[in-house]
């Protein structure tokens, strides 16, 4: 996922994955064997009441660059369009407004902060509303943006980095999106949660399944097959 001497923009959002995630790089810079760099880059969505200061401050202190870039996106998908289901074109917005952002500022690979239980309710998503088997996949070439996207965070559990959040001390910043809570994923993971008290390997076994497929981009290897920490 990491080349030699290249610089990573680090999508920042203010929620916990995220901040986990840009905490997990900035300290990977210490010891990995292939030198980097970091560029944070937060994207305001539009919504009254959020404040990134928190997240501006903890990335002086990692000693990481960042960049706020303020839209009305959020605003826009969910009042002037009126989207019954709004959560999906949002994150195709999202996803294009982030790229021109890192593009402007000279970088072409973004790292985003989905994880195990992220890939897995995506699997879901895709095969209960969509009746298709796919999923993200853990390095991806936007040929339209010319961004590469990575999601280094693909073998950590939520649980861990709900526990990490805690224990450092970490700020996150509320969510103000009234569609916060309310989406098709969240209907998923409540499923999951539900399924998972019967069959507690559910989780393990639908992220191998995608991996033995394969789904594209996903491989397998003896270090690839176990789950998260």
């Amino acid at each position: 996922m990491i080349a030699d001497g290249e610089t990573i923009a680090v999508g920042v959002s203010g929620g916990k994955d995220s901040i986990a995630l840009l905490c997990a790089l900035a300290d990977l810079r210490r010891y990995y064997p292939k030198r980097f760099e970091l560029h944070s880059v937060t994207l305001g969505m539009g919504f009254d009441g959020m404040d990134f200061s928190p997240v501006e401050k903890l990335c002086s202190e990692l000693k990481v660059p960042y960049t706020l870039h303020r839209t009305d996106l959020g605003k826009m998908v969910i009042y002037d369009r009126k989207e019954k289901n709004p959560c999906s074109l949002c994150a195709k917005m999202r996803r294009g407004a982030i790229h021109d952002v890192v593009k402007g500022l000279g970088i072409g690979k973004v790292a985003l902060a989905h994880h195990y239980d992220d890939a897995v309710e995506t699997f879901l998503l895709s095969l209960v509303f969509e009746g298709r088997i796919n999923c993200f996949q853990p390095v991806t070439y936007m040929d339209r943006s010319e961004v590469v996207q990575i999601r280094p965070l693909l073998y950590v559990g939520e649980g861990t980095i709900g526990r990490l959040i805690r224990d450092q001390g970490l700020p996150v910043v509320e969510n103000t999106c009234p569609r916060n809570g309310v989406s098709k994923r969240e209907e998923v993971k409540e499923l999951l949660k539900t399924l998972s008290k019967t069959y507690p390997d559910l989780r393990t076994k639908i992220f191998g399944a995608m991996q033995r497929f394969p789904l594209e981009g996903w491989g397998t290897s003896s270090s690839m097959r176990r789950p998260p920490p």
